[in-house]
């Protein structure tokens, strides 16, 4: 008897496993997309003007990501705290050498 070697997994096959992920990053890369064509073909604005709201959108993904992190630590508190200390021994060993 002869076996036919079993292929591992090609990526396509693992994205495919999760096709609703795969349709929301898809989604989410569609409206990066189109929000950064909609900016490039706006009028010229002045470069500090584009400074401005470069920097408005920098602080809003921030706040944004924050606000996020700050509910993570809130719905899970003993995980976090564990990762933190042990992300502090890694920092502590590294530095003792």
């Amino acid at each position: 008897m002869t076996q036919t070697p079993i292929a591992p997994p090609s990526p396509d096959d693992i994205v495919l496993e999760d096709k609703d992920l795969t349709q929301r990053l898809d989604r989410q890369a569609d409206e990066i997309i189109a929000a950064g064509e909609a900016r490039n073909f706006e009028d010229s604005l002045s470069l500090r003007q584009a400074v401005r709201e470069d920097a408005e959108m920098i602080r809003q993904k921030f706040s944004d990501r924050v606000a996020t992190t700050r509910d993570g630590i809130r719905d899970r508190p003993m995980e976090t705290t564990l990762y933190a200390l042990g992300l502090g021994v890694i920092i502590g060993m590294l530095l003792r050498r």
